[in-house]
Formats: C-alpha cells, sequence, structure tokens
C-alpha cells in the first residue's frame, strides 16, 4: 500500500506543472511528445529486431546477446518513463490532439 500511496504523491507533483500551462502552449508540447514518443517507438522496434536476430543466431557471442538485451531493457524503461510524462500532458490537456505524421507535418 505504501507503493501506491508514493507512487499518487509522485503523480500529484508532476501533474500542476501541465495543468497551469497555457493550453494552446500546451497542446503544442504535447504533439512534440507524441511525435517523439513515436520516435522512440520505432528506434526501440529496431533494437528489439537486433536483438531477436541476434538470439537466433548460433554465431552471436553471449556479451552481444546481453548488451542487446540490456539496450532493449533500457529502452523499455525509458519508453515507460515517457509514456507516463504524456500521459499526464494529456490529463491536463484533457483531449488527445490531432497528430499527422511526421511526413504530413512538413
Amino acid at each position: 500500500m505504501t507503493d501506491a500511496g508514493s507512487s499518487e504523491g509522485e503523480q500529484n507533483r508532476r501533474k500542476p506543472r501541465y495543468e497551469l500551462m497555457d493550453k494552446a502552449e500546451l497542446e503544442a508540447l504535447t504533439v512534440s511528445a507524441i511525435h517523439e514518443h513515436r520516435r522512440l517507438l520505432a528506434a526501440d522496434e529496431v533494437v528489439y529486431e537486433e536483438w531477436i536476430r541476434a538470439s537466433e543466431d548460433p554465431s552471436t557471442g553471449s556479451s552481444v546477446l546481453q548488451a542487446l538485451q540490456d539496450e532493449h531493457l533500457a529502452r523499455q524503461r525509458r519508453s515507460e518513463a515517457q509514456q507516463e510524462e504524456l500521459s499526464d500532458m494529456l490529463d491536463a490537456l484533457g483531449f488527445v490532439p490531432d497528430v499527422p505524421l511526421e511526413d504530413d507535418a512538413s
């Protein structure tokens, strides 16, 4: 139960920063964060696929496999933290903004 309480306390400390922002500024920041999240997911997928390929190759050394696994797990943790931050932004904004694909934005 203590963990849940400290998690709630942490969330309450983060949210006001977004709730006090101008909605237009928060929307732009949220769109930027969504683009960043998409880039992170794409990069994470490349690392994951390389780890899987290496795992299936019997000539791949255990140190290489361990390094790829460690990188994959570190990326998962960073992605989770970024997702929580994005969720806080969306909660404060109150809606999911339209986010064009980055190719469409240029």
